[in-house]
């Protein structure tokens, strides 16, 4: 690796080209800038500097020595930050996965915050559905979930609590059939409709969906943002968040439907492993337990309101 002097050395050649005006800018005589050149020429065995012209220049030795010089110490700069990021207590970088279930959107005033610390600590924010975000936890694919539902299962180390309730309502479109339909909607009526459903994220064979009746048709959709649009085009029937559609219902986009087998409302909880906690994952989770955040998360965002 080349020291500090002889990466200046090489960059104040490269940009003065002259070996007087290299010594100027460098605050040392012509003759020692000369001397340091030979010198590390001699080191790499290599022709690193062309005498021949008028302007004294790197070779093509001499341009891939200094690039890769400044990557290296660039590197090494960094590498130095993290070391003492990771000893006063930081993380390196915290994964966290969210249910899909929760908007991204209503997570920036978070990040924004958590940016203005200064930390250092690379965030990776993804998202996993229903079983997927536990497998995430469990599997080593997120240090914190946040929206998770369903309860929480045996992992070691295992941490969690409570984000707040999310309250469903069976809506379908206007031009639906089921629209017309007596109530309470019995579950033979549905069962002849098509469901449209958030695909399970979970790499294991036995997920399971919300709200699909055995034999039922249904359709599988990557986002409950696309669930609900497939809805309010009358491409199938299903459960929805009812904070986010209050507008969509109100508006008569869509119907809701009073059901002979309502839905409870889910539990979403954030969860961690207790094994390891560093600054960054402490951070989150005071915030996570702020009553307002919460509520923020679980309503997310009305779709009728935002349209």
């Amino acid at each position: 690796m080349l020291s500090a002097d002889e990466l200046a050395l090489l960059e104040a050649i490269r940009e003065s080209g002259s070996l007087s005006r290299a010594a100027a800018r460098l605050g040392k005589a012509p003759s020692t800038v000369s001397h340091a050149a030979r010198q590390l020429e001699a080191r790499f065995d290599a022709l690193l500097f062309d005498r021949r012209r008028y302007r004294l220049q790197l070779t093509p030795a001499g341009h891939l020595l200094a690039q890769e010089a400044a990557r290296l110490m660039l590197d090494v700069s960094r590498l130095t930050q993290r070391v003492k990021q990771v000893a006063g207590g930081w993380e390196d970088r915290l994964w966290i996965v969210t249910d899909e279930v929760l908007e991204f959107e209503t997570l920036l005033p978070v990040v924004r915050a958590f940016d203005a610390l200064n930390s250092g600590v690379t965030l990776r924010i993804t998202h996993e559905v229903l079983t997927g975000i536990w497998d995430a936890l469990r599997d080593g694919r997120a240090d914190l979930v946040v929206g998770a539902t369903n309860e929480p299962p045996v992992i070691p180390g295992l941490r969690w609590f409570e984000l707040g309730v999310m309250d469903w309502v069976f809506a379908v479109s206007p031009r639906h059939p089921l629209a017309k339909a007596t109530e309470p909607v019995e579950a033979a009526a549905v069962l002849q409709h098509r469901a449209v459903v958030v695909a399970d994220t979970s790499r294991r064979v036995d997920v399971r969906g919300y709200g699909v009746l055995g034999g039922q048709p249904s359709l599988a959709v990557p986002s409950m943002a696309a669930k609900v649009q497939a809805q309010r085009e009358g491409l199938g029937v299903g459960w929805l968040p009812r904070d986010r559609v209050a507008g969509l219902l109100k508006r008569g986009e869509l119907v809701e439907k009073q059901m002979a087998d309502p839905r409870e409302p889910n539990l979403l909880y954030v969860a961690w492993r207790g094994d390891h906690q560093g600054r960054a994952l402490e951070w989150w989770l005071s915030q996570l337990q702020n009553k307002r955040l919460a509520s923020r998360l679980v309503k997310g965002i009305d779709i009728g309101a935002a349209s």
